[in-house]
C-alpha cells in the first residue's frame, strides 16, 4: 500500500469523525420524553436527580437518528412548598443526553407536560373492548390535546383534515401547530418540519391532566433552559408523566 495514499485517507476519517463527535442535535428539535421521576413540592429538593427516557426515535437530518430509549438527565434546581400566601413552585433543568456512544449536552425549552393518566390514555383505544378489533392495526387512539390516531391508514387528524403520519402504533410524526392562546406562538418556517410527537397532538401546549398546575417559564426566556412550574397547593408531577421538550442548544462528545 502506498504509505502517502493511506496516511490523508487515515487522518480525513479521523476528521470525519471528530466532526461526528461535534455536531449536535438541531435547534428545534422535539425530544417526546417519558419522565421516571417524580416531582414534589413538599419533597423535592435542589440537586435532586431528574431523568426519563425518550420515547421515540427522532430525526437530526444528515441521516443521523436518536433512537427511542435514550437517556435524559437533569435536576431539581428549586422546590417551594405552599403558604397561605404563595403557590407551590418546582423548578428544573434537563441538561444532559445520553444516547449509544454519544453524549449531549442539550437546553430544552417545555411545550407540552401530560400526566401519567393522561399519556395511558392516550396509547388506548377508543370505544368499548368489543370494539378493538383484531390488532393494534384496528386501532383509533386519541393524542393529548385532541388529536385522532387511525393506525389503519396510519394518519392523524383534527377532525377530517390530515395533521401527521402514525407509521406505527406508538410513533407519530407531524409539523408543530401553533397554539398562541397556550403560549406557543409559530416556528420560524425553516423549522416548519415533521417532529416525533409521540402521544402529543402537533398543537399540544401547556399542562395536561393536572389540575391548576401551569408552566410559569418554559425555558425558552431568561434564564434559557430553566423551566418553573407552579399550583395554587401542593404540586405532585407523577413518574410516567410526559413531557414534550424542544431543543435550544446542543453540542455532543463521545461517551
Amino acid at each position: 500500500m502506498n504509505p502517502g495514499r493511506w496516511l490523508p485517507s487515515v487522518g480525513l476519517a479521523m476528521l470525519m469523525s471528530a466532526l461526528g463527535f461535534a455536531q449536535g442535535i438541531p435547534i428545534g428539535t422535539v425530544l417526546p420524553v417519558m419522565m421516571n421521576t417524580s416531582l414534589d413540592s413538599t419533597r423535592s429538593k435542589p440537586g435532586d436527580k431528574l431523568t426519563g427516557r425518550l420515547m421515540q426515535e427522532v430525526a437530526l437530518g444528515r441521516g443521523e437518528r436518536i433512537r427511542a430509549g435514550a437517556r435524559l438527565y437533569g435536576q431539581v434546581v428549586e422546590a417551594v412548598p405552599a403558604s397561605a400566601n404563595t403557590p407551590s413552585r418546582v423548578v428544573v433543568r434537563v441538561d444532559r443526553l445520553v444516547a449509544g456512544q454519544k453524549e449531549y449536552s442539550i437546553v430544552v425549552s417545555l411545550r407540552a407536560l401530560a400526566s401519567m393518566e393522561d399519556v395511558f390514555s392516550a396509547q388506548l383505544p377508543t370505544g368499548t373492548f368489543d370494539e378493538y378489533g383484531t390488532s393494534i392495526s384496528d386501532w383509533t387512539t386519541v393524542q393529548v390535546g385532541g388529536a385522532a390516531v387511525y393506525l389503519g391508514d396510519g394518519t392523524v387528524r383534527d377532525a377530517m383534515d390530515i395533521v401527521g403520519r402514525a407509521p406505527a402504533y406508538g410513533d407519530v410524526t407531524g409539523k408543530l401547530i401553533p397554539a398562541p392562546k397556550r403560549g406557543c406562538p409559530a416556528e420560524a418556517a425553516a423549522r416548519a418540519q415533521e417532529r416525533s410527537l409521540w402521544v402529543f397532538s402537533p398543537w399540544a401546549c401547556g399542562t395536561y391532566g393536572f389540575e391548576d398546575l401551569t408552566i410559569v417559564r418554559n425555558g425558552a426566556g431568561q434564564p434559557v433552559g430553566t423551566i418553573e412550574l407552579s399550583a395554587p397547593k401542593a404540586l405532585k408531577v407523577r413518574g410516567g408523566s410526559g413531557w414534550l421538550l424542544q431543543v435550544l442548544e446542543a453540542s455532543a462528545s463521545p461517551k
